[in-house]
């Protein structure tokens, strides 16, 4: 049997364990494991803009692959860039094994507003679903309320839904 595992990168918290493997059940119909690794991020910092380099992180993430995953996913509190952005929520191979998604922008302290946990793990799931979505070969979305429509802004995140349209349950099934 396969996994999709789970790997934090420099998170305080897991928080948002038990929703994220709920999710990635009813999406993918795949257990989550999760496991610990080291992963240094010292060398994915860009002093200049305060962030880390999310492609240098899904490498050093896939690095040291585990026997029985189909798939990892990291989940980061760290600030993801990759240079021609100004940031990004997350980042995939595309048909490929690895993903990570960024907590800090998700959370609505970055924003100066009252924490919000729940919200913040329903942006989580969202997030992870859509990048995991992106290494089953899945492309961005035009339906409105689906899980891989394209997010620029984090509400953008939050008028969409948690789940795939028809369209594109049809495709990650034929995969």
């Amino acid at each position: 049997m396969s996994y999709i595992y789970l790997i934090p990168i420099a998170t305080a918290s897991e928080f948002w364990l038990e929703p994220l493997t709920a999710g990635i059940y009813r999406e993918f119909g795949m257990h989550a494991k999760y496991a610990k690794r080291v992963i240094d991020i010292a060398p994915a910092f860009d002093p200049l803009r305060q962030q880390y380099n999310s492609s240098y992180l899904l490498r050093a993430l896939l690095a040291q692959p585990l026997a029985d995953a189909d798939k990892v996913l990291g989940i980061a509190e760290v600030d993801l860039f990759i240079p021609i952005l100004t940031f990004v929520f997350g980042e995939a191979q595309l048909d490929g094994p690895g993903a990570i998604v960024s907590i800090h922008r998700l959370n609505n302290t970055f924003y100066g507003l009252p924490k919000n946990d729940a919200l913040l793990a329903q942006r989580i799931v969202k997030e992870s679903i859509h990048e995991l979505g992106h290494t089953f070969g899945l492309l961005h979305c035009s339906s409105p309320g689906c899980v891989l429509n394209a997010s620029t802004y984090v509400e953008d995140i939050d008028q969409k839904s948690d789940t795939f349209c028809l369209q594109c349950q049809k495709q990650l099934h034929a995969t």
